[in-house]
């Protein structure tokens, strides 16, 4: 929406009159500014309506956007160029504890002193931290990402001499030499060169000083002489350089009190060609070069109508990367949550610096090779590196250090019905019984911001939604749910509780003059709670409690967005970096703000239920460890077909760094979807984690059967595909939260050998046995499937005919068509009987589909628990079996024995594919029981469908083929 008036307040008065200023920070309104003279008693609600009234183009203005050049500090560490470091090892500092080694650094020409810190983790996994050895103040290390102080192993000491060290790092022949002149760190296994730290030279520190025209002389020579040391220019700078203590980006002025303070550092990648990560950008899922362009960038902004294939930052920041070759994966964690710039080049290793070292090992000059560089505003390094060697061991490795994926209520993983906005409570009602009357299931609707009491979040419309529990218990009759949104900007309201009581609390973000920081947002001048307060935090989560959050019912769940946090007149759209959260800048931290917004909300709604019931909490800002609280999605995109196509490798990035729980908007959030790209758009969402459609508030409606009876049942029968997969995604979200494998996943995780598979971003796998081709162009008659796998075979799920793997494989389609394949060798359990909503389906029978394979074994799962609580985790009443046939014979067996839940749910039928006739099928019981089942035989295409063995799901069995 447009802003109003300046940074501050709502406007110029004048004679009575006010003057309005528009402009638009993301060109929602105009790509200009319009000025115009209004009453005062015009509402802030008029005002903004008359800005969308106003309203020209909708794109994303990339001059609302810094880029490198205009971000002082990028542009300062990007002028340094790869060359011999400045920085040398004092080896005679070196200190070995039994838990880390720490050393000091010198910069030679600043003579400023750096601490190194090493730590070897558990898990093949190995820490670097680097900070001021005395910094004027401290500076800031990123809290509440970690789940806990990662356990190290000892480091042990092979060599030592006047060039560097050797310190062993145990499994494998690994160890990692530190050199000292100039400094550089290189992990080894073997002969092989792993990674390397500052073989480019570019590690830059800039360290904290006092701004020399206000400089007090300082007491005492000691103190005075560290002090004259730390005001020393930084290599490749000048200390009248401007952007040093403050820079300007269109009105903005940003006030720098700590100077400049950015970090960097490089790392060489040799034999890797393929990075993959950082997310959020819309942009493909193998990551470019950045070579004469922009680096990427890790800054949460709210971008309006985001522009494809562009480094630009996004909603969210996750500075987590990963590298991926025929022989090994690896992964980076960069631990900053200030603005950062990641940097990627290409190269072979004899063309660089580190490359002279890499040749004398290895000797060739040929290896490819991918140097990565981090840039961030403030904070210290504090990098992990993953050494995986497998992309299993990565996963397993990062979600040790920052939680796995909050595991869903059953319910979530279902379809969502949202738009900005339903109108009221009539609206609700007659959308409800839309999909009843058109059979199509859904297990909940949304309400955007409209719904609340001009945009005072916690309120209902009085007029609009006047009795909201009973909108709500009318839905829960039905087995069903409500999200409504609670967005992070409270209005500045005398007369609103909570605004009040965050006020009275001092609960507010500060200013840079130690007042309560305000910018306008949808409810026009708004404060910003400080969630990074734990105090804050825990008022917040408090407010969601059924006595405080009136009309609020237990079926009733939460949408945190705006969450950037988003500030219409603040610099890109965005607070102030000099804004203040407690003692520390929003620059040291900005990219935390949404983490701890959802982990508030979540824990909110988990307290309402005295701890009991799992929360669902959709973000669209997100950090590292934002996967522990819930949901994201991938923003306000377009009904376009190009973000139809960059939802799949969007939400792969995200998959690869922990979020598993990812989805885009089906339809597009703006502009208008033609049929075509809405059928293709739910056709894609029913097989992505999180299966949302929403729209903007100025586009006509699209409920599902609003575009005739053809696209009705195409639309339904989506849908119904993704109710029926329901068990099989349920479990695979068990295992995202227990193991941290991501559930959607490229094709490269499961065949980490086939390069063919390593730049594909258009196909997919769910877990290991399904594979997902979408159409994704318009007018599509065929799409091409790339099926991994020599020796394999793969089944269309829905024709069953069988194809082998290791081919490209043209599959003509229709508009009914959606290619999904199963893997041979797997067990995937179905429901059939497709309900109003997942809950009304809690107890129906399951259907296994066994594909069967020439090259092993075929395995699967069944996951059942009661689909809400936390009784599977504190109270280990769950149901988990193994599936194997083997043999002529389909077994269940029991993969947890200690633990208890009973379900009145049934194995209803058993299909085979790949199969041969038997001549009878007999169900054998742990009481010594026999049953010859009946089946059906097609020969045609191999397939033998088992019926009712009537088998409760949660006992043991097996069926015996002869």
């Amino acid at each position: 929406m447009c802003t109003v008036g300046g940074t501050r307040g709502p406007g110029l008065v004048n004679n009575g009159l006010m003057y309005v200023v528009f402009h638009s920070p993301f060109n929602l309104c105009f790509p200009f500014s319009v000025s115009f003279f209004c009453p005062l008693r015009m509402g802030p609600l008029l005002v903004l309506w008359l800005a969308v009234f106003l309203s020209g183009t909708w794109a994303v203005d990339r001059g609302n956007f810094k880029t490198c050049d205009q971000s002082a500090f990028c542009k300062r560490q990007r002028a340094l160029k790869p060359g011999q470091s400045p920085y040398r090892a004092l080896l005679e500092t070196l200190e070995l504890t039994n838990t880390k080694l720490t050393l000091q650094l010198i910069n030679d020409n600043n003579k400023v002193r750096l601490l190194l810190e090493l730590y070897r983790l558990q898990g093949n996994m190995t820490r670097v931290k680097i900070n001021e050895l005395k910094p004027l103040k401290p500076r800031f290390e990123v809290p509440d990402v970690l789940i806990n102080d990662p356990p190290t192993e000892p480091l042990s000491l092979l060599s030592q001499d006047e060039n560097g060290v050797v310190l062993s790092l145990g499994a494998d022949s690994q160890w990692l030499i530190v050199s000292a002149k100039p400094f550089r760190l290189d992990i080894m296994e073997g002969r092989e060169v792993l990674l390397s730290l500052n073989s480019r030279g570019l590690l830059a520190f800039e360290h904290l000083r006092i701004r020399k025209d206000t400089q007090v002389d300082p007491e005492g020579a000691e103190k005075k002489e560290e002090t004259d040391a730390a005001n020393e220019p930084a290599e490749g700078e000048t200390a009248k350089e401007d952007g040093m203590w403050e820079e300007t980006f269109k009105s903005h002025t940003d006030n720098k009190p700590n100077g400049p303070s950015s970090i960097s550092l490089d790392f060489s990648l040799p034999g890797v060609e393929h990075v993959y990560g950082i997310p959020e950008h819309a942009d493909s899922l193998k990551l470019k070069t950045t070579d004469g362009g922009d680096p990427y960038r890790l800054f949460n902004l709210d971008v309006f109508q985001y522009e494809l294939f562009n480094p630009m930052a996004l909603y969210g920041a996750i500075p987590v990367m990963l590298s991926h070759s025929a022989q090994r994966t690896m992964g980076i964690f960069w631990l900053n949550a200030a603005e950062t710039w990641v940097d990627i080049s290409s190269n072979t290793a004899g063309k660089t610096v580190f490359g002279q070292m890499l040749d004398y090992v290895q000797g060739s000059s040929e290896t490819p090779q991918t140097d990565v560089r981090w840039i961030s505003e403030s904070g210290i390094i504090d990098v992990f590196i993953m050494l995986g060697p497998t992309p299993t061991d990565v996963f397993s490795q990062y979600a040790s250090l920052t939680g796995t994926q909050a595991f869903p209520p059953l319910s979530a993983l279902a379809y969502h019905q949202c738009r900005w906005n339903y109108n009221d409570q009539e609206d609700v009602a007659a959308v409800d019984q839309g999909f009843d009357e058109h059979d199509i299931p859904y297990d909940f609707i949304w309400l955007d911001i409209e719904h609340t009491d001009g945009k005072r979040y916690f309120t209902w419309d009085p007029h609009k939604f006047p009795q909201p529990k009973d909108m709500l218990q009318g839905l829960m009759d039905k087995r069903r749910k409500m999200v409504t949104i609670v967005d992070p900007h409270i209005k500045v309201d005398s007369s609103y509780k909570i605004h009040n009581e965050i006020r009275s609390k001092g609960f507010y973000v500060k200013n840079k003059d130690g007042g309560d920081y305000e910018g306008w947002c949808w409810p026009g001048n708004s404060g910003y709670p400080d969630f990074t307060n734990p105090e804050m935090r825990a008022w917040w989560a408090s407010m969601f409690a059924y006595d405080q959050y009136a009309g609020s019912m237990e079926n009733m769940y939460t949408w945190n967005d705006m969450n950037e946090p988003s500030v219409f007149n603040g610099p890109e759209v965005t607070m102030h970096k000099d804004a203040l959260h407690g003692n520390w800048e929003n620059r040291d931290l900005h990219n935390l703000y949404g983490l701890y917004v959802q982990m508030a909300t979540a824990e909110g709604l988990i307290e309402r239920s005295g701890g009991v019931e799992r929360p669902f909490v959709l973000t669209r800002a997100f950090f590292a460890g934002s996967q522990r609280y819930g949901a994201v999605w991938t923003g306000d995109n377009t009904a376009e077909w190009e973000h139809l196509k960059i939802s799949i490798p969007m939400c792969l990035s995200l998959g690869l760094v922990g979020v598993s729980f990812c989805g885009a908007d089906v339809g597009g959030f703006f502009k208008s979807p033609s049929t075509e790209l809405l059928v293709r758009w739910y056709q894609t969402g029913a097989y992505q984690p999180f299966f949302r459609a929403h729209a903007h508030l100025d586009t006509p409606r699209r409920e599902p059967w609003l575009f005739g009876p053809e696209n009705t049942a195409l639309i339904r029968e989506a849908v119904r595909q993704r109710y029926a997969l329901l068990p099989y995604w349920y479990q695979l979200f068990y295992h995202a939260h227990h193991s941290g494998q991501p559930v959607m996943r490229p094709l490269w995780v499961e065949y980490p050998q086939d390069t063919a598979t390593f730049s594909m971003d258009d196909q997919f796998l769910l877990g290991r046995d399904l594979l997902v081709h979408p159409v994704t162009e318009e007018g599509g008659r065929g799409v091409t499937a790339y099926l991994p796998g020599k020796g394999e075979v793969w089944f269309d799920v829905h024709t069953f005919q069988k194809h082998n793997g290791a081919q490209n494989l043209y599959i003509p389609v229709t508009i009914s068509s959606i290619p999904v394949f199963q893997r041979g060798g797997s067990i995937i359990p179905r429901k059939a009987r497709v309900r109003r909503s997942s809950s009304c389906m809690e107890h129906d029978p399951y259907t296994l589909f066994v594909a069967l394979s020439p090259k092993r074994f075929a395995q699967g799962e069944l996951y059942i628990d009661d689909g809400h609580t936390f009784n599977f985790d504190k109270q280990k009443q769950f149901i988990h079996r193994r599936l194997s046939f083997a043999n002529k014979a389909l077994s269940s067996r029991n993969l947890a024995p200690g633990s208890q839940f009973i379900t009145p749910s049934w194995i209803e039928k058993i299909v085979i594919l790949g199969a041969s006739k038997p001549s009878k099928a007999t169900l054998k019981t742990p009481d010594g029981k026999e049953n010859l089942l009946e089946f059906e035989f097609d020969a045609s295409m191999s397939v033998l469908t088992l019926r009712k063995p009537g088998v409760n799901a949660g006992v043991d069995w097996t069926v015996v083929l002869q």
